[in-house]
């Protein structure tokens, strides 16, 4: 009887011993590795290859509107050029800003008091809407030994189903986060 019961008193010994937790091993050194890049400069900007970074849309009639919500006219394409970067320089990404973005839309709000019920849309090289209040779609500049460019496109339109006759001008900032 007493070799059953102190074999039993073993087996529960090292049952509990198997269900105790092992202790933790844990490596006691380690590495971080850190990289990163430091640009000369920043680059060179122009619009359109000029000095100037107006771009003239046309001159478009009423009727060209319709009586439709969201119907555009006048796309002008326009190109931003970037020159002179940093070697190291991969890209450019493009961030729009300024009180003239519509928060809903993100189109450009007409400045011109007096109406016409247009704002200025813009689009990237793949014809996609830029929304210039959340970014989506907004460009990322290709940089090749020191330059790169996008072609952008802008465009009026319609945000109401009359649209009126009237001068139209907007601006809009933009950042570039060089990579």
């Amino acid at each position: 009887m007493n070799k059953t019961l102190l074999s039993a008193a073993l087996i529960a010994s090292f049952g509990f011993a198997a269900l105790a937790p092992l202790g933790a091993q844990a490596a006691s050194t380690g590495t971080i590795n850190f990289t990163g890049k430091v640009l000369a400069d920043t680059c060179a900007i122009s619009v359109n290859g000029s000095g100037t970074s107006t771009v003239a849309l046309p001159t478009v009639m009423v009727a060209a509107f319709g009586s439709s919500v969201g119907t555009v006219a006048g796309a002008t394409p326009f190109t931003i050029a970037l020159t002179g970067c940093d070697t190291n320089t991969a890209s450019a990404k493009m961030a729009f800003n300024g009180t003239n973005v519509d928060t809903t839309s993100g189109n450009l709000k007409n400045a011109t008091s007096g109406g016409s019920n247009v704002q200025i849309q813009l689009l990237n090289s793949a014809a996609a809407v830029i929304n210039t209040n959340t970014q989506a779609n907004a460009p990322t500049i290709a940089v090749a030994s020191g330059a790169g460019s996008t072609s952008l496109t802008a465009q009026y339109i319609s945000t109401a189903t009359a649209t009126t006759a009237g001068l139209v001008t907007s601006s809009v900032g933009f950042t570039l986060t060089y990579q």
